[in-house]
């Protein structure tokens, strides 16, 4: 495996190209001795105190989103709806909130572990959805503003050559509250991984 993505990569002002930029990296977890993950297929990108969308609008703080103004190269681990976990990368310097919500990986590595932990059979929602990425990988909040450069959870470059006709960009997902904000084209899709 490659090694991690530096820090800087995170650090860069624009959380709607890292958002795009994190398409086809791979984000693995090690829980318990074993390694699980996948190329990362769908993003959103979250832009801190001018987005309706984001948990940090208008510098809103809260005990739940403190990760999100701390330095970018972090996770921020939330419950949603009491049920799913959901995993976003902090981007950024400290004190400005911006985050890219993980929505979908194709996974590689570990599929027999993910699959128990999803309690499903092999099918190709394993890990679509936000919540389905957290549960397939083990991640909780637990995993809350810890370093992306961690032995537990980090994000390498892959070996997949990324074909930009390929991206989907479109409105987010389920931020219908956000107003205008919500048509916002910073959610980021891979149509087709492999052929």
């Amino acid at each position: 495996m490659s090694f991690t993505l530096p820090i800087s990569f995170y650090q860069r002002e624009d959380v709607v190209q890292i958002a795009r930029d994190l398409l086809g990296k791979l984000l693995l977890t090690q829980m318990n001795n074993q390694i699980t993950g996948g190329i990362i297929t769908e993003t959103e990108a979250y832009k801190g105190a001018e987005d309706r969308a984001c948990h940090a609008y208008n510098y809103r703080k809260t005990k739940r989103n403190l990760a999100m103004y701390q330095n970018g190269g972090i996770t921020y681990v939330y419950l949603c709806y009491g049920i799913h976990y959901l995993l976003n990368v902090v981007t950024h310097r400290e004190g400005i909130p911006h985050a890219v919500l993980i929505r979908a990986i194709f996974p590689t590595f570990g599929i027999e572990t993910m699959l128990k932990r999803r309690k499903k059979s092999l099918n190709s929602k394993l890990t679509k959805g936000p919540g389905s990425v957290c549960q397939a990988l083990g991640i909780d909040l637990t995993h809350n503003a810890i370093s992306l450069n961690s032995s537990c959870i980090w994000i390498t470059n892959s070996d997949v050559l990324i074909d930009q006709t390929q991206i989907h960009q479109g409105p987010r997902i389920g931020v219908d509250y956000a107003g205008k904000d919500a048509l916002l084209p910073w959610r980021f899709k891979l149509e087709k991984l492999y052929d």
